[in-house]
């Protein structure tokens, strides 16, 4: 049982009875669009969060997904990170790699993580050198009307104060605009030191998805999708693909304050 509707700017909303359900339909869409990519670039560039988003994508490494996503294609990213070593509990690679990279056959060399003997500001840097490196040879695509980076897809959980990526409701990254990748070292939740994609690279991905789940997150995500125009909006309200498409997961808590929700017995 699932509901799916278009909302506007705020893209599509999919609305799944629960987590299973949820995480069944999302690999679907990941595995659709990495096949789309492969077949019209060559490549699948696909920008990762942490948090309990790596255990919702987990089935990506089950049949039939393991066998039939062309893994050799893909390139790995992450939308942020925090400024910790690789093998540190926060990490968000040690996240990934423990629940999904080490269980298939993505090569090594794809994987773009952080450099983590660095500055914050150093691996920002960094990072944005990376993937400048990747858009010139086009294994990353371009925007065409922004010089941004133009991932396959974006993949966003969201927080309970409405937060994506490393950021947070107003915080002075929000309005970052020159920079593809920026740090802060004031995060308000630990650890305090991160890098992060910005807001013009977010909304220039040909595809993003927001996943959310849980009734924690049901506040954030009404004020995010249905909020009005006179309302303050939150870091998951301001991802609006400039040129691509944005489809909200959300489980039946998550969404149970949106205005259009009504799951039929």
């Amino acid at each position: 049982m699932a509901m799916s509707w278009k909302h506007g700017e705020r893209g599509e909303v999919r609305v799944f009875e629960d987590k299973e359900e949820l995480s069944t339909n999302l690999v679907d869409y990941i595995a659709d669009l990495s096949e789309a990519a492969v077949k019209e670039r060559g490549v699948f560039a696909v920008a990762l969060s942490g948090g309990s988003l790596i255990g919702l994508i987990g089935k990506l490494c089950e049949a039939p997904y393991n066998k039939t996503v062309d893994w050799t294609k893909w390139y790995v990213f992450w939308v942020d990170e925090r400024v910790v070593a690789k093998n540190h509990v926060d990490s968000n690679y040690k996240l990934a790699k423990e629940g999904f990279l080490s269980k298939v056959p993505i090569l090594p060399s794809h994987v773009t993580s952080i450099n983590d003997t660095v500055t914050a500001e150093g691996a920002a840097d960094d990072y944005t050198f990376a993937i400048r490196q990747l858009v010139r040879t086009r294994i990353v695509d371009v925007c065409d009307t922004c010089d941004c980076p133009k991932f396959d897809l974006v993949l966003l959980g969201m927080g309970a104060d409405g937060h994506v990526a490393s950021l947070f409701p107003s915080h002075p990254a929000l309005k970052e605009s020159d920079e593809w990748i920026t740090f802060i070292v004031d995060s308000p939740k630990p650890p305090p030191e991160r890098i992060t994609f910005t807001l013009p690279v977010i909304n220039s991905a040909a595809n993003v998805a927001i996943v959310a789940t849980g009734g924690s997150k049901a506040h954030a995500a009404h004020l995010a999708i249905d909020e009005k125009a006179d309302h303050p909006s939150l870091p998951a309200g301001l991802v609006s693909p400039s040129n691509g498409s944005l489809v909200w997961f959300l489980d039946s808590e998550a969404a149970s304050k949106l205005d259009n929700y009504k799951f039929s017995e």
